[in-house]
């Protein structure tokens, strides 16, 4: 999720002397339309939902090809033929019968999809800490008016404009998610009227006429009002669609807030901007026992503290968290300049003044910098993104809090309610003691970097006639190639959102053809003869690339179907023997991803990026602009170095960007 730096002009559409933003300004004012909804669809918002494809199980013969290729290049050639002889076994014998199993499951469940409720018990089983691990992070570019970009205007503006989008969702009337293949086409209001005129239960399909894909909303629900509540063994999601609160935090207090009336309308900006200006003036020193530091810690081990504090007399706080619309974090550090202290700032924090169990927290620095870090159980990337997107556009392009609007904003107690925990002695050495852990694994253990690379981009990828993403999943391969002379596991994310339900699926971008041109860059070195040689070696790494993307967002790749087919062993009553496939190393090895990468490249991203996924492996968050690329690289340093690793991508890229521009 995840990524770098792109300025772009905006033009700031409101005026302070509009009548509109003028009339809800005040402390009285009529309900406006205008200022309650961030989008007016003529679609309704889940208008696509029940006609959507439901996500295919892939043929199983094809899943172990596909399997038995994916191990090729990192494997030796006598662990391959041991792999190729338990792949065989598999399909002579237990392979049909678990897949029948499958198949005979999610018939009865078409309301759904296969991987669905698998995916979310692997999440919310999971008993690791969630940052790092698990949460990512998403940091907005700033406001070309640095006007906007002061605390309380920029806070102002993300607080209306989340409530703009919550309530357009909850209304029906956001604009359904739809991949436009050729928006010129198809991003038209001729498609809009024709597909609205169409019944829902073939609407999808109407859509497709277009070359128009509408994806899954299901998770959107989600994205307000949503916690995961930790418990031994398993967490449990829950949430409350109907609330009208938020949660704010600041020095590792908690504060509430409305953010819309009783009537269910936004409140005005003067409000929500005394509310905010009365949190962010409060005297008090940080709070010496900051209980969002247990989010921080073991799902087990916050469980069981979570459980003391509500015996203690914290019910109704937890009650408040829990079903806020979601948190919003205001911390006092200045980021912009320093990109190493920003991405730590949004990916971990010292951990005093987060709660990580939301859905989501708006995180906003000293100087304005704001960004996201999410929980991921309940969601992927294409929600948060969306919400994201929104946002960041609305508080652009119609902000309702302007700079010259600070001076009538005064403090006023009684618009926020202090939420202060009870804490025992028990509580303040767990607190003390995960404080101190926390310090030693994000500070002395993780290592974060970055990469911008300016030497060419999207635009110039499309010249050479290569794809963009093939580009730079070969340069994470060749970095790593030339550091360690190996080919690994390695992980990229592919929404399989164009299905009902669809999560995600593995695109395993370690091939045949990248670890072939790697070994050779590597061994043969630079030469004019060798560059024309290793581009034509390139342009077959994207056309294989090419190919597992497409089979990944049609639901047709390897890792879910093989997931789901081990879990229907694990449930199965008699408990048969593993099948080998599974007990194999082999298994173990293409599932223990040292390189873990995911793209989110939008022009409303400075930065992003997420944790390694295993402890010797890299997390690489990247993004793709018109003329330069990015990456946000995470390790634990007593394994694998991001510093280190940075070098040689950068040193891949003019690998790459010389062999394209040669003849």
């Amino acid at each position: 999720m995840i990524l770098f730096i792109r300025y772009t002009k905006y033009v700031h559409d409101i005026k302070v002397n509009c009548p509109i933003r003028r009339s809800i300004f005040g402390t009285t004012r009529k309900y406006n339309d205008d200022y309650e909804f961030i989008q007016r669809s003529k679609l309704p918002t889940m208008y696509f939902q029940s006609s959507l494809p439901r996500l295919p199980i892939p043929k199983l013969t094809e899943t172990c090809s596909r399997y038995l290729k994916a191990q090729q290049p990192i494997l030796t050639s006598s662990e391959w033929k041991k792999t190729s002889d338990n792949v065989a076994e598999f399909l002579a014998n237990d392979g049909p019968q678990l897949h029948k199993k499958l198949m005979k499951q999610d018939l009865k469940n078409k309301h759904t999809s296969y991987i669905s409720e698998l995916w979310f018990d692997m999440y919310l089983r999971d008993r690791k800490p969630l940052p790092i691990n698990y949460n990512p992070l998403l940091v907005f570019i700033q406001e070309t008016d640095n006007r906007y970009n002061k605390p309380l205007v920029k806070g102002t503006n993300l607080l209306i404009s989340s409530a703009r989008f919550m309530k357009s969702l909850r209304a029906g009337i956001l604009e359904p998610e739809v991949f436009h293949l050729d928006a010129g086409k198809s991003d038209t209001d001729l498609f809009r009227n024709f597909t609205r005129l169409l019944p829902t239960s073939i609407a999808s399909y109407g859509a497709y006429l277009f070359k128009a894909f509408p994806l899954d909303m299901s998770q959107y629900i989600n994205l307000f009002g949503t916690s995961r509540i930790p418990n031994i063994e398993k967490d449990t999601l829950f949430h409350d669609n109907t609330s009208r609160h938020v949660v704010i935090m600041r020095k590792g207090y908690f504060y509430s807030m409305d953010l819309l009336d009783k009537n269910g309308n936004i409140r005005t900006p003067l409000e929500i901007a005394t509310s905010l200006n009365t949190i962010m003036n409060d005297p008090r020193e940080p709070n010496p026992s900051p209980v969002g530091m247990l989010t921080t810690a073991n799902r087990n081990e916050w469980a069981e503290a979570r459980k003391h504090l509500q015996n203690i007399g914290n019910n109704d706080i937890f009650n408040k968290i829990d079903s806020a619309a979601f948190i919003f974090i205001i911390d006092d550090d200045h980021v912009e300049t320093d990109y190493h202290k920003l991405l730590r700032l949004f990916m971990h924090g010292d951990g005093t003044n987060r709660w990580f169990d939301k859905s989501f927290s708006l995180i906003m620095a000293g100087d304005g910098v704001a960004g996201i870090n999410f929980e991921h159980s309940w969601g992927d990337g294409v929600a948060v993104l969306r919400y994201f997107k929104n946002l960041k556009h609305d508080i652009t392009n119609k902000p309702w809090f302007h700079p010259e609007n600070e001076a009538t904003v005064a403090n006023d107690l009684s618009s926020i309610e202090k939420l202060d925990f009870i804490v025992d002695d028990t509580i303040k050495k767990t607190i003390n003691r995960i404080f101190n852990e926390y310090k030693e694994w994000t500070l002395k253990r993780l290592s974060v970097d970055y990469l911008i690379y300016e030497e060419f981009g999207k635009e110039e990828c499309k010249k050479f006639g290569i794809s963009p993403d093939a580009v730079m999943q070969l340069a994470f391969q060749l970095a790593l190639y030339k550091r360690e002379k190996q080919a690994v596991a390695t992980y990229e994310s592919c929404s399989t959102s164009a299905f009902l339900h669809g999560r995600t699926e593995t695109i395993r971008s370690c091939t045949n053809e990248t670890k072939a041109l790697c070994s050779a860059i590597v061994e043969q070195g630079k030469s004019d003869i060798n560059d024309v040689e290793f581009k034509k070696l390139m342009l077959e790494c994207s056309k294989a690339h090419n190919a597992l993307t497409k089979e990944a967002a049609m639901g047709q790749g390897f890792d879910r179907h093989l997931f789901a087919l081990k879990k229907q062993w694990e449930i199965s009553n008699d408990k048969y023997k593993m099948p080998a496939i599974f007990s194999d190393p082999a298994y173990t090895k293409i599932n223990h991803n040292i390189l873990s990468t995911s793209t989110l490249s939008s022009p409303e991203v400075m930065a992003g990026g997420f944790g390694p996924v295993v402890e010797d492996g890299y997390g690489i968050g990247y993004m793709i602009q018109d003329h330069r690329l990015g990456s946000v690289v995470t390790s634990y340093h007593q394994h694998r170095d991001a510093t280190d690793y940075i070098g040689y991508l950068k040193s891949s890229f003019d690998d790459i960007h010389r062999i394209l521009k040669g003849k």
